[in-house]
């Protein structure tokens, strides 16, 4: 295993993390359970190949992971580090920090937890909830008394709030945030975040799957020879010089294997690799023959068409390859009543306000037949 200092929090981290939400569950009786015989092994084994770093958090597996992870690192408590989360919607007044927290301590049954982030935070969350009730005081207070060894958050929300948050908030010590290959709208932060001294962990490598599903992208991307696309994800996040670890959920032992043998590669992506191939992504992308940014300047349209989401189908499918997921992602927007061409009024307005002068409604045509064909 690989292990990467993790900020300025004096600790050095696996590049591999293990997320404790997608272990393997079964039901009985109308209600669920972790399957023990099954995960339990799999955080031994990873941590028995070097992963010292546990994700967990209250509302995972039916809410039940913080409870078996406990249990399953119990034997080599001190050997790893334990990360959950603070639910902020259930904080209603600043005593509800020590509340939430002294839930998760029992359910873990631990004496502290050394990463306790503010869970998945936008900027209107940060300032009314963290900020307002002056959650940062009773994080502060919790350190104090060792009951938490750091405060984290974990973000969704747009790229340049993350900086307002670490500029305001001065005593976040890592961050959790989305990054991949085809998600890169928070690379500029996560270098940022690193400037500051943040260790920082990355969810979603490959992508919520989508990395995961046989593809030639490598070889597109580089001439070489192709490898696995999820191992070029894992290659990919790790290669940037600002990432600490890269967080994967695992369901299986088989998935456990996989990782550990990526991530304990002793030659990782270089640092220029990873910039060139951050580039041939971007280049790939602008040679293709629809090249849509995704700026959303064309939304929202009068018929509710996701035209943004639907041509984001399509580059899947014709630049990257990755036609199952294409194929998913549009079956997923039927069923959600996702509507399309055929409900345009063709008013024209998204092609006056697209930067790219495409010629949206004409593309929207062929685009549809392509994925419904394919």
């Amino acid at each position: 295993m690989i292990y990467r200092k993790f900020g300025t929090t004096g600790k050095e981290i696996s590049s591999l993390g293990f997320g404790c939400m997608r272990l393997p569950e079964y039901e009985k009786d109308g209600q669920w359970f972790v399957d023990e015989e099954k995960a339990i092994p799999m955080i031994h084994h990873a941590y028995q190949n070097g992963v010292n770093y546990f994700d967990t958090a209250p509302y995972y597996l039916h809410s039940n992971s913080e409870e078996v992870v406990g249990k399953a690192v119990k034997s080599f408590r001190d050997k790893v580090m334990l990360s959950t989360k603070l639910p902020l919607d259930g904080i209603k007044a600043p005593e509800d920090y020590r509340k939430m927290l002294e839930k998760s301590l029992k359910k873990m049954d631990t004496e502290y937890i050394d990463f306790y982030h503010f869970w998945g935070i936008n900027k209107g969350v940060f300032d009314d909830k963290i900020m307002g009730l002056g959650l940062l005081k009773e994080a502060l207070k919790a350190k104090e008394e060792g009951l938490i060894r750091h405060i984290s958050f974990s973000f969704h929300d747009k790229a340049e709030h993350i900086k307002y948050i670490i500029d305001t908030a001065e005593v976040m010590e890592t961050m959790l945030v989305q990054y991949n290959l085809l998600d890169r709208s928070n690379e500029e932060m996560i270098e940022y975040a690193a400037s500051k001294g943040l260790g920082v962990v990355i969810m979603g490598p490959v992508g919520g799957g989508r990395l995961a599903a046989p593809s030639d992208l490598y070889a597109k991307l580089t001439g070489k020879e192709s490898i696995a696309t999820y191992e070029l994800a894992f290659k990919f996040v790790l290669g940037n010089p600002g990432v600490s670890c890269a967080l994967s959920g695992m369901g299986s032992m088989d998935m456990v294997e996989k990782n550990l043998l990526i991530t304990s590669n002793e030659n990782p992506m270089s640092e220029e690799e990873w910039k060139q191939l951050g580039t041939a992504v971007d280049q790939l992308k602008k040679f293709s023959d629809l090249y849509c940014t995704g700026c959303d300047y064309c939304q929202p349209c009068p018929k509710e068409i996701k035209i943004p989401r639907i041509f984001n189908m399509f580059t899947y499918h014709n630049v990257y390859g990755l036609t199952d997921h294409a194929k998913h992602e549009l079956n997923r927007y039927l069923e959600d009543g996702g509507k399309t061409i055929k409900d345009c009024s063709d008013c024209g307005r998204c092609e006056k306000k697209c930067p790219q002068k495409l010629e949206i409604r004409k593309q929207l045509k062929r685009v549809e037949e392509v994925l419904t064909s394919i």
